[in-house]
């Protein structure tokens, strides 16, 4: 039993040597709200092992003095099938309809899908989809990530 844990032992050191040679860049992506709380935390002195609810206040932002980051939010599907020329086609119609808001495809084999908007809240989207209920068939609001500007 000794004998197994020590090669066990020298199978992970050898490893970590194998790990410390190779070279790379990290890129570490976190949420904007960590951040946020973080100074809170600091300017309160508030002990991060008791939990407690923390309001992190009202925050508007405008795309000139803003910064673009992704954050967690929601966005309307109004397309999902196989056709990659029929996805286009509905995100081209919906970008002449309505020029400021974002749309994206994205593809999940077997089906693209058409997503529209940065929405903060539910019931922004919510709303947005009804509005789109009477052009689209099939219109779904989604939680993913978002472009936000802070």
């Amino acid at each position: 039993m000794l004998q197994k844990g020590l090669i066990l032992s020298l199978a992970f050191i050898g490893f970590m040597q194998i790990s410390k040679a190779q070279t790379g860049i990290v890129e570490v992506q976190r949420d904007t709200l960590i951040s946020l709380l973080q100074e809170f935390r600091a300017e309160n002195g508030i002990n991060p092992t008791v939990a407690r609810m923390v309001s992190l206040g009202e925050r508007t932002a405008s795309k000139k003095g803003g910064k673009r980051v992704k954050v967690r939010g929601f966005r309307v599907q109004i397309f999902s099938g196989s056709s990659r020329n029929d996805a286009y086609a509905v995100q081209s119609r919906f970008q002449r309809s309505y020029k400021d808001v974002g749309s994206y495809v994205t593809y999940d084999e077997p089906n693209y899908r058409v997503k529209v908007g940065d929405f903060r809240s539910r019931s922004e989207a919510d709303n947005f989809m009804r509005q789109l209920r009477s052009q689209y068939s099939n219109v779904f609001v989604f939680t993913e990530d978002i472009w936000a500007y802070e």
